[in-house]
């Protein structure tokens, strides 16, 4: 069978099946329904590709970024949005990566919808809010990257980092929405 028709019906298949399967499914194939954890306070998705060298490159930050906020209750996600990762390929990524952590295979592109993501990498900050997740900030991780080919030393703008911290202060967030570069989502209907 075609890799492009494995999600879409790995996906009808949890829906008949009764399983709700609203985010995606972990590398198991198993079905996530809950982006946060008891005591989460704000859940951040990092919207990564297998074959996407800057997204690739960003790695070290989100790991960094999941260490420094992980005691103040904040939950990450490494979400691979793209028909062709799935959940075999997205787990060698990661182990060699050496990444370990909540991992979603977003077979419906449910999370790309939700957070307005449009590219790897890309990542969303949502504040938890009782059993609802409200969007603070969506875009890129911080301003390193120019344009495609065009890249600074180090970054001037942390945006994920200031939207994270803002988040958890209850503080505005100055640019809620900043533009990726990086490679763009494919859609599930252009995998077809």
């Amino acid at each position: 069978m075609a890799q492009h028709l494995i999600r879409p019906i790995l996906f009808l298949a949890l829906i008949v099946s009764g399983q709700s399967a609203p985010f995606g499914i972990d590398l198991r194939g198993r079905p996530i329904g809950h982006l946060n954890l008891p005591d989460t306070r704000v859940v951040v998705l990092f919207f990564a590709s297998s074959d996407c060298p800057i997204s690739n490159r960003y790695i070290p930050e989100i790991l960094r970024l999941r260490q420094e906020f992980a005691a103040q209750h904040v939950v990450f996600w490494w979400v691979f949005p793209n028909p062709e990762d799935t959940p075999e390929i997205a787990q060698e990524h990661q182990r060699q990566f050496s990444v370990d952590g909540n991992t979603i295979i977003d077979i419906g592109q449910t999370l790309v919808r939700l957070a307005h993501v449009t590219a790897t990498p890309e990542s969303a900050v949502f504040v938890v809010s009782g059993d609802s997740l409200r969007e603070a900030y969506h875009g890129r991780v911080d301003d390193r990257y120019l344009s495609l080919g065009q890249e600074r030393t180090r970054p001037i703008r942390h945006d994920l980092e200031e939207a994270i911290s803002n988040a958890l202060h209850g503080k505005p967030i100055s640019r809620p929405t900043t533009t990726p570069v990086g490679c763009s989502i494919v859609p599930l209907a252009a995998a077809q």
